[in-house]
């Protein structure tokens, strides 16, 4: 993957995570979380690579226990998930972006033909 595709991809993600915040939904949660780890993973390797506080994102901290969450508590735990995901995120677009960190995943871009 080039530094563009990750940044690019990385974008896209992020603008996922925000809209997850106005149209909670646990399917698309789901997708976009494993698009997001797939991406993370490819660019800076195994998850405690790229940041050990990623470990708690996902898990409810007031776990409901014997019956299904209401749909408040389903909106709440789905924003607060995308929200801390998406935090992620930024720190990656920001380490490839703004620092030009090299990272795992990098391919070197075709020069232009010409």
């Amino acid at each position: 993957m080039t530094r563009a595709e990750l940044i690019a991809r990385t974008r896209q993600l992020i603008v996922e995570g925000e809209r997850l915040d106005g149209n909670p939904s646990l399917d698309a949660l789901r997708t976009w979380l494993q698009l997001s780890d797939d991406l993370l993973s490819r660019a800076w390797g195994s998850m405690d690579r790229y940041h050990l506080a990623w470990l708690q994102v996902g898990r409810p901290r007031d776990l409901v226990r014997g019956r299904a969450m209401t749909p408040d508590e389903a909106a709440a735990y789905i924003r607060s998930v995308a929200a801390a995901k998406t935090a992620v995120l930024r720190m990656s677009l920001d380490a490839a972006d703004r620092q030009g960190m090299p990272f795992v995943g990098e391919t070197r871009a075709e020069a232009p033909a010409g």
